[in-house]
């Protein structure tokens, strides 16, 4: 078996930190450099020009994603250095026969990228034969936020195309092994490499992987459970970021300090400090589940305290939020059991019975469903609607991804407005 080619996808808006990545990423073992299409936007063909002068040894993808002008864009590309120019493989035909036959002109390669095409296989035959050279199981990056697999579609695709294939979308060591396995000769890695604090180590971990594929077998995973296992992995900050600054619950804090809880909502409608419904709400929950509890908004009386607490932890409960007051504050803390509230107070109010269990609340002036998933550490309480929280929990990951490697940058001695390029990149009026 010839060793498969590993393909680096700079999908960064600046030049110099993308050289600075691809030196990381070939001294871990890459291959191709891949001048993505968001470098490609933000740079042009300088970046092309740049990354074939300081790379000679290396070839250089121009990911383009050629719709239209198919011979100019791939004339521009081959001029600048590329040795390999990316075409959307749902451009038109017409497109595509004369974007290969600038490319036989100028001496360079075609890669078909399937992203977004509606029957992957017959279009993979279809640009083959239209003569492009590689074909590129592709599955974007939304599309891989809510669910879609690479791996999927290459499977779709081995030993029915007359061309090598190669595989991108969220691949790590593990995934980009498999896909060597299961016939993909060039495997592109963007995210789980140039996203990485040791951009070196995590390229030779992919290296390795994929000189020694093999099939390994997937998981077996509830829904719930990888939900649960993305957002145990990410911060309150990365969630909301993932949302575009929504979600967050306003004027609530930690009781506890430095604790998380993470899991799907059981809401509680309260009125007065009346603390029948939360504690009937805790034989109601199941483990893992977080309580959300709406008091009204008052802060002079609690529907909450110690025992309550104590029962909530017996159960198993991920922990307790509540607009509202707490007390009992000192036995809370020595337990270090997740609960955020508005407040702290001493008076308890009485268990009459009224509210809801399980019915839409407003808590913080957030709206919380039965099965909304509730994210909540030291910076507060976010709330994630229950049809996203999977693709929620995917873009809180790359958030964070990003943030590990600007940390990095700044550990090196850069600012934070040098690696964020503040002044290029301020909003224009």
């Amino acid at each position: 078996m010839a060793t498969p080619t590993l393909q680096v996808a700079l999908d960064l808006l600046d030049l110099d930190r993308a050289v600075e990545i691809a030196a990381e990423a070939v001294q871990g073992g890459a291959d191709w450099i891949e001048v993505g299409t968001p470098l490609i936007k933000s740079e042009g063909m300088r970046a092309v020009r740049t990354l074939r002068e300081r790379f000679p040894n290396n070839e250089i993808v121009a990911d383009m994603k050629i719709a239209d002008t198919g011979a100019i864009e791939v004339e521009m590309a081959a001029k600048s250095g590329a040795g390999i120019v990316c075409i959307l493989a749902d451009a038109d035909d017409a497109v595509i026969a004369e974007a290969v036959r600038s490319a036989r002109k100028y001496g360079v390669r075609l890669m078909a990228d399937l992203i977004n095409v509606s029957d992957p296989l017959a279009r993979a035959r279809e640009v083959a034969g239209l003569g492009v050279d590689y074909i590129n199981a592709h599955v974007g990056i939304d599309q891989q936020m809510i669910g879609r697999s690479s791996l999927d579609l290459l499977h779709r695709l081995t030993g029915e195309v007359n061309a090598p294939i190669a595989v991108a979308g969220g691949l790590d060591a593990g995934t980009a092994s498999a896909a060597v396995a299961a016939g993909a000769t060039i495997v592109i890695v963007g995210s789980n490499i140039i996203k990485a604090a040791d951009v070196t180590a995590a390229t030779r971990r992919v290296r390795e992987a994929i000189d020694h594929p093999e099939i390994r077998p997937r998981e077996k995973e509830s829904p719930d459970a990888v939900i649960r296992r993305l957002f145990e992995a990410v911060s309150a900050p990365n969630v909301t970021d993932a949302m575009h600054r929504k979600g967050a619950m306003a004027g609530i804090i930690s009781i506890c300090g430095r604790v998380r809880a993470v899991g799907p909502a059981v809401t509680v409608r309260t009125v007065s400090g009346d603390w029948a419904k939360p504690v009937e709400a805790i034989d109601i929950a199941r483990p893992g589940d977080v309580l959300v509890i709406s008091n009204d908004g008052r802060k002079d009386i609690s529907p909450w305290g110690e025992l309550a607490t104590h029962s909530a932890k017996n159960r198993r409960l991920a922990g307790i939020v509540i607009d509202g007051a707490v007390r009992d504050v000192d036995d809370i803390r020595e337990m270090g059991f997740p609960v955020f509230a508005t407040a702290t107070v001493p008076n308890a109010g009485e268990p009459l019975g009224l509210g809801e269990i399980n019915t839409e609340i407003l808590c913080c002036g957030q709206e919380v469903r039965p099965g909304d998933w509730i994210v909540a550490d030291e910076s507060g309480v976010v709330v994630v609607p229950r049809e996203r929280a999977y693709e929620i929990g995917r873009r809180a990951m790359e958030v964070r991804k990003t943030e590990e490697r600007i940390r990095e940058e700044i550990r090196r001695g850069r600012t934070l407005s040098e690696v964020s390029e503040l002044l290029k990149w301020e909003k224009r009026r």
